[in-house]
Formats: structure tokens, sequence, C-alpha cells
């Protein structure tokens, strides 16, 4: 573990004098250093709390971003409950019954509330929580650019919408990435956030029972593939079984790091549009980057950082709009 966190840190020593800067916007660093200058320490430390009580929050934290920042942009709406007109993002098929992490964000801000009123956004919890996740499982650090405001509305359609499903192909995910302003490169560096975290059979199902075709760049000598399918489906055997987990790594679940592109060539993704990046690339373009990601855990750190900072950008609110939210899951009276 400790060299993990060496090679974390070696990693954002990099980052940080040539990503950061890029992605910033109206966004800056150190936004709360003079309204709040505890904000980002009280984020750090309850997030860890959360982590080691139940070590599935790093991921369901990091998830929290990506449901957020691809609906409307990062605002906040994805924390919002049914409440008047607004219809909750909750409530949507990507996040029923599946998104997680709502109770730590609550706690934070409840924190946040008393030592600072109305002053940290919900938008900015939800920016350094997934941050302060992924480099608690082992993965780098990063400056984040703060000062984004909450939003006042949710979009259950756009939930439905443009967040893509464990299903879509090659061609769908390029599509929704680019909806958003991320290229290719940003798809497969965030794809590895899918190196933490866990998945239910309902998810997975249609790649368990797809037929036996290529999916590996190997000759399965020892039907490495066929087994990994095999236990897979004694897991998810009926309808009763849709809510077990797997988990999205089976190399090293617990660790931020490069074994789920590994594991991709292998032919041991877990969900289709995991596996869709090396085998429906018929390009070569995604799976160069695939296997530079596997055999280069660093560069895999660095571009997933930049990405993260791109994705963190888009459509944020600033200034006077939005606003900033006394408890996330309502907007102010």
């Amino acid at each position: 573990m400790e060299m993990k966190l060496w090679v974390s840190l070696i990693v954002v020593s990099a980052i940080t004098t040539t990503a950061l800067g890029d992605f910033g916007g109206a966004l800056v660093k150190g936004f709360y250093k003079e309204s709040c200058p505890l904000a980002e320490e009280i984020v750090k430390h309850n997030v860890e709390v959360a982590v080691l009580k139940d070590p599935r929050m790093a991921a369901s934290l990091l998830r929290l971003q990506f449901h957020d920042c691809f609906v409307l942009g990062c605002d906040a709406s994805v924390l919002l409950d049914t409440h008047g007109d607004i219809l909750s993002e909750k409530q949507a098929t990507p996040n029923v019954n599946s998104l997680r992490g709502f109770e730590v964000i609550d706690y934070i801000k409840y924190l946040l509330e008393e030592a600072c009123p109305l002053t940290v956004s919900c938008s900015d919890i939800i920016t350094m929580a997934a941050r302060d996740s992924v480099f608690l499982r082992g993965g780098p650090w990063w400056e984040v650019y703060l000062g984004r405001r909450d939003s006042i509305k949710a979009s259950f359609a756009g939930a439905n919408q443009y967040i893509p499903a464990p299903n879509t192909s090659l061609e769908g995910l390029i599509i929704n990435f680019k909806q958003q302003g991320l290229d290719i490169q940003d798809l497969i560096a965030l794809s590895g956030a899918h190196t933490i975290g866990n998945a239910r059979c309902v998810s997975f199902k249609q790649r368990i029972n797809q037929p036996n075709m290529l999916q590996t760049f190997y000759v399965d000598e020892f039907k490495r593939h066929s087994t990994f399918r095999r236990i897979l489906r004694s897991q998810c055997k009926d309808s009763s079984r849709d809510n077990e987990l797997s988990p999205l790594d089976i190399q090293t679940p617990a660790y931020f790091d490069n074994h789920y592109y590994i594991n991709l060539l292998k032919g041991r993704g877990l969900l289709i549009s995991d596996n869709v990046l090396v085998s429906e690339d018929h390009e070569g373009e995604v799976f160069r980057k695939v296997w530079e990601y596997a055999v280069n855990q660093e560069l895999f750190f660095l571009d997933f950082v930049e990405s993260m900072l791109k994705m963190a950008n888009i459509n944020v609110l600033t200034g006077i709009e939005g606003e900033i939210r006394e408890s996330c899951r309502f907007v102010n009276i």
C-alpha cells in the first residue's frame, strides 16, 4: 500500500505541473481558502471514515460524480429528492436501487453548514469526495478546481438518456461521451474507474449469456475466459439473484490500479460496455490505449486525472448562477 501511495504522489507531482490549469474555466484551486479554510479537510476526513466503515463507498462516491456530471452538468442535480415540480434523477433507471453515497454527502454538508453556512456547494462536495475516494483506494491524488454552484432543477429524463447503460456498444459510448465534450481518450481513461466497485447481476446477465464469441487477443489455451463466465453464471443463476454483487475488477477489487485494463485484454471485463473497448474496436485506436494502460499504470493515472478534471468542468454553474443549497436534497426556499 505504501508503494501505491508513493507512486500516486509521483503522478500528482507531474500532473500539477502539466495538466492543471487547462480545465479550470471559472473554477479555481483553493476557492474556499478564506471563506471556509477547513472545507477540503472536512470532506477528506469524513470520506475516509465512510470508506473505512464501508469499503464499497469509495466506488459509490466516485460513481456519483459521473452520474451527476453526465446529466445537466456538474451541478449536484443528482442529489435532489422528488419535491414539488422536481422529479428526482435518483428514480431514473440507471440510478434507482443502484446509486449510493447520498447519506455521506448529507453528513458532510451538515458539518460544512455548521462551520461555514451557505458557503460550500453540494457540487463541490461531490467533486472533492470523488477525488478523495480514488486516493484512499491507492489511486492518484490531484488538486481540484472549486467554485461550482448548485442547480435548482433536476432532469429525470436526462438521467435516463445520457448515462450509458452497461450493455452500450463502443459506438454508443463514443457518441455519449462526445455529447459531454469528452473524446475517445477520456472514454478509455474514465472507464478505468471500474477498477473499483461492484455491479449487480442484472447489469451483466447479458454478458454471461451472449454467444461464445472471440473477445480476447490471445489463444485461451487454459479456458480462462470460459471459466470466468462459468463462475459468473453460477453466481447469477436466475432472477432471484439479480441484486447479487460481483467485483468489476476481479483481480484487485479493493485497489485503484490498472488491473481493469489487464482484465479487458484477458476477456475478463465484467460489463458488456467494458469489453467493447477491445471487442468492437475495428480501427485499433482504443485497443492500443487499453494496452498502454495495462502495461503502464503511471500513464493511466496521469490520463485519468486529466479526464476527471475535464469531466468535472462540464456545464458548471458559477458566479450568480444557481445557488448554494442549505440541504443537498432540496433547493432553497
